[in-house]
């Protein structure tokens, strides 16, 4: 299987993940369940290539996926600029310990 399905149903687990590198991207730092974060690193570093592309193409591309223009406006105007000389790898995830309730693995996820 190419992808994770995270206990949900589709279009459930598409929003989700649209909804975490939203905010990714909006505030460069989020802690989230390490099997989520595994696979929202995949789609950022996506979005993050799309920016530096920085055609009318990849931003509609962008547009269509990332929830707000504001964020898609930040993504091609400061963070894919930053990451012009760079080949990939562009979030870091670091493992923090477990989540209370349920004893969930916790990862913090945040831009390089």
């Amino acid at each position: 299987m190419p992808y994770r399905q995270l206990g949900r149903n589709t279009n459930h687990r598409r929003a989700m993940l649209r909804n975490i590198v939203t905010s990714l991207l909006k505030h460069g730092r989020i802690e989230t369940v390490e099997t989520r974060a595994k696979e929202m690193v995949r789609i950022t570093e996506k979005m993050i290539t799309l920016g530096k592309r920085g055609d009318l193409h990849a931003r509609r591309q962008a547009l269509a996926y990332i929830q707000e223009e504001g964020v898609v406006t930040q993504l091609f105007t400061e963070i894919a600029p930053k990451y012009a000389e760079r080949k990939g790898g562009y979030t870091r995830m670091i493992k923090s310990g477990f989540r209370r309730g349920d004893a969930a693995p916790l990862c913090i996820v945040e831009l390089v």
